[in-house]
């Protein structure tokens, strides 16, 4: 698929899907948005139904004298049940808002006919793509509420501090940034927001989905409330921490569009941003994108890879010689403990052009997991010079409640590797 994009030019929001390959024509990329679409749909009946219907069989299910001394407070499990409906409820309603946006960009009808398969997304979701609806809705949290500015601080204001210390006196708007894997959107908005030319690049339907919807059509500051925790029932201190509410968005994109054009009117040349839906491999590899990027960040990204090799081919043949690719991560190899049959990508946005023919992405077949002393070692037999390495990073958490009983932490993996000029 040649790179669907939403752009956003100055900061301007309209979305635009545009490209020239249509998703709904080809039936493979067409299931995909289908199923994505419809994991949103079917976000809100099945939290209820994992959730509270499941623990409220299970609690009936209990001896009536423990059931009864459990249904007074100071427990009163029952109406801490609906609390947590409660959650759900305001939780859905923002994954119901991402569904209307998405159907919109693509004409769908809410509710289609059965019988026409280029609107018949109703009931195409799989178990898996309702959990990575769940995920990306939680994925907010860190994202685009002020309370996962813990989480971003450490992975995506290094970011900004490398840029300037590498191009301390070029102008912000001269400097193009990429970032792949941008998720919900974020890094791209605050690159933009500072005055850079950023681009996201994501392959996933859901993530593309979700940051369409706030960039593009988020209402106003804290539009919707998000109980990012409210469905797990584990390692709790207190059912208060369980209930935990945050407002998302935490800044308003269309208000920063507002503040750029007054910006611009006063002689401050402003940011611009896009997103490109496409198979990392096959857009930026391409000759197309030859040497096009002053930087490139990888923030928990590179692990995706099942074959870090053509990340870095790809990475060295977009970046413009003496460019950065600033990388901040963990090592999680996505693809460890998958079957080799099933270690492919959900799909791969194959553009119809000639070169991409000939390159599978990140579906090619093949797949190898480096320590972090191999990559270095891959960085520079590849061109690349390591100029920064921090052995000193900040523990991390992804979409960690910070007062968990069980706290998962990585130490990412932070360094700067400048693409050498012969």
């Amino acid at each position: 698929m040649s790179s669907a994009e939403m752009e956003q030019p100055a900061l301007e929001t309209e979305e635009v899907w545009a490209g020239e390959f249509d998703p709904l024509a080809d039936p493979e990329e067409r299931r995909v948005l289908f199923a994505a679409l419809d994991s949103f749909r079917q976000y809100r009946r099945t939290a209820h139904s994992n959730t509270t219907h499941r623990r409220r069989q299970e609690f009936y299910a209990l001896p009536s004298l423990h059931r009864q001394m459990l249904t007074e407070p100071p427990f009163s499990m029952l109406e801490a049940f609906n609390q947590v409906d409660d959650a759900i409820d305001a939780s859905a309603d923002l994954a119901d808002a991402i569904l209307a946006s998405g159907l919109e960009a693509f004409g769908l009808p809410v509710d289609p006919n059965d019988d026409n398969p280029r609107t018949s997304w109703h009931n195409t979701a799989t178990s898996s793509d309702v959990n990575k609806a769940h995920s990306t809705v939680r994925q907010f949290y860190r994202d685009w509420s002020a309370e996962g500015s813990r989480e971003r601080e450490i992975c995506y204001d290094p970011v900004m501090r490398d840029i300037q210390e590498i191009f301390p006196n070029k102008p912000h708007h001269e400097i193009h940034v990429l970032v792949p894997g941008a998720g919900l959107g974020r890094l791209v908005f605050d690159l933009c927001a500072v005055g850079y030319t950023a681009e996201g690049n994501e392959i996933s339907y859901h993530q593309l989905l979700a940051s369409s919807w706030v960039l593009n059509h988020s209402a106003g500051l804290g539009e919707f409330a998000l109980y990012p925790f409210a469905l797990q029932f584990s390692n709790l201190r207190s059912r208060r921490q369980q209930l935990v509410k945050v407002m998302i968005p935490d800044v308003h994109p269309g208000t920063l569009v507002t503040e750029q054009i007054a910006g611009a009117e006063s002689g401050r040349i402003p940011g611009s941003m896009s997103m490109s839906a496409a198979d990392f491999i096959v857009a930026y590899g391409s000759p197309s994108n030859k040497e096009s990027y002053d930087v490139v960040a990888t923030i928990f990204f590179i692990d995706t890879a099942p074959n870090l090799i053509r990340y870095i081919e790809t990475i060295h043949n977009c970046l413009k010689p003496g460019g950065a690719w600033i990388n901040i991560g963990p090592l999680l190899w996505h693809f460890e403990d998958k079957p080799l049959e099933s270690s492919s990508h959900e799909h791969t946005h194959s553009a119809s052009k000639d070169w991409d023919k000939q390159h599978q992405g990140i579906a090619e077949p093949g797949r190898v997991e480096f320590t972090e002393e191999e990559i270095l070692i891959l960085l520079d037999k590849m061109g690349f010079q390591i100029v920064k390495r921090d052995s000193e990073s900040r523990d991390c958490g992804y979409i960690q409640d910070p007062e968990s009983m069980l706290q998962n932490l990585y130490r990412p993996s932070h360094w700067v590797a400048i693409k050498k000029t012969q």
